[in-house]
């Protein structure tokens, strides 16, 4: 008998769990997912814009369309980034890529400038998984 009533709660603890594994998997798929983290460089958040919009005699206020769009694709250990810049300004692009590895080496590109109405494929790899990459801009001075 005690046997048995054992049995029963076991399978009454499974059903719960089971149960609220479904409820919390319901909820996290109803949240929107997070946006992606844009990280710049030192260049664009020092305010490189706002210092040409000041030198033209505009508002400080106001910022000049700048910055190639890039989006990242990793694929295994290696990842490229395609960029598109459609502003008149010149855009110094670069991709850094970190390894999730500890004893694999981080990379950076080498600086590539997306004139306007110009598209770029940069290429980066890790000799395992890939932990994180980004592309960073600065503005190019005419």
């Amino acid at each position: 008998m005690y046997r048995r009533a054992r049995k029963v709660a076991a399978s009454l603890t499974v059903a719960v769990l089971i149960v609220a594994g479904l409820a919390v998997t319901a909820l996290v798929r109803d949240d929107p997912p997070p946006p992606p983290v844009k990280k710049t460089s030192v260049a664009d958040t020092a305010g490189a814009g706002r210092a040409t919009a000041a030198a033209d005699g505009r508002d400080g206020g106001e910022r000049d369309p700048f910055g190639a769009s890039c989006r990242t694709v990793i694929k295994g250990s290696s990842v490229t980034a395609y960029c598109h810049n459609p502003y008149p300004g010149t855009d110094r692009v670069q991709l850094h890529v970190e390894c999730a590895r500890w004893w694999d080496v981080d990379s950076d590109s080498d600086p590539a400038e997306a004139g306007p109405a110009r598209h770029l494929q940069l290429t980066g790899r890790c000799w395992k998984e890939v932990d994180s990459a980004w592309v960073s801009h600065a503005r190019v001075d005419p």
